[in-house]
């Protein structure tokens, strides 16, 4: 799903998430971190738990909803990594622009 592009503070972006593995391994983990490099925000698993950034938290499903909270005027950029227990990383990067600063008159 495509995820939005603008947003402004204090306001929520839905990020919807899907794993697609390639077979089928029994003895598979996922988890979850992230890391933002820009702006100030707070992101949420669809359960409440809210994510510190680079610590690493468990996936016990293969699709869930992730919800950014924009905490700032800026650009904001976070890259999300999904892991598994066999050191294979997946890195997702998703970026906002403040809705207010580019407004046409």
């Amino acid at each position: 799903m495509p995820v939005q592009k603008k947003i402004v503070q204090n306001e929520t972006a839905e990020i919807r998430c899907q794993l697609v593995k390639e077979g089928d391994y029994e003895q598979a983990k996922f988890f979850i971190r992230y890391f933002q490099p820009d702006g100030k925000g707070e992101l949420r698993m669809d359960d409440g738990t809210l994510l510190l950034p680079n610590d690493r938290y468990p996936l016990d499903r293969t699709t869930f909803r992730l919800y950014y909270t924009s905490r700032s005027t800026d650009q904001q950029v976070i890259d999300v990594y999904i892991e598994d227990n066999f050191r294979q990383v997946v890195q997702r990067t998703f970026s906002w622009q403040n809705e207010n600063g580019d407004k046409e008159e």
